[in-house]
């Protein structure tokens, strides 16, 4: 899957969803949410194993930037200012694929830490 090349990157209008095209034909609608808490910064995947961050919160997060980075990948820019991740073709092609599994594991992790996806209230 290294020679995987996408031939369109664009943000949706509501900056909700990735729209990536790949040159096989293969295309994939990637929730900006799932972008998110599956960065592969090292501020959610951290540093070593066993480091990985569960990232709550982040439901109507949107995408504000596309940085393009070398010709491997881009840096995505979100608006809770996160912007450390960068995206390789071939880790979006595997959001593309395996996103839904992904993002239920993402769920059940949230669950079992009694987590949320939404932004919680500020206790008054």
């Amino acid at each position: 899957m290294s020679d995987v090349w996408p031939t369109e990157l664009k943000v949706s209008k509501d900056r909700q969803h990735l729209l990536v095209t790949f040159d096989d034909g293969a295309h994939f609608d990637l929730p900006a949410e799932m972008l998110r808490v599956l960065s592969p910064s090292a501020e959610v995947q951290g540093h070593g194993p066993g480091q990985k961050l569960t990232v709550p919160g982040k439901r109507n997060v949107a995408i504000i930037a596309v940085t393009p980075t070398g010709n491997y990948a881009v840096r995505l820019g979100f608006d809770d200012m996160h912007d450390t991740g960068i995206y390789t073709w071939v880790y979006l092609r595997e959001l593309g694929e395996k996103g839904p599994e992904l993002f239920a594991a993402y769920e059940d992790e949230l669950k079992a830490k009694g987590m949320s996806r939404d932004v919680s209230e500020k206790p008054r």
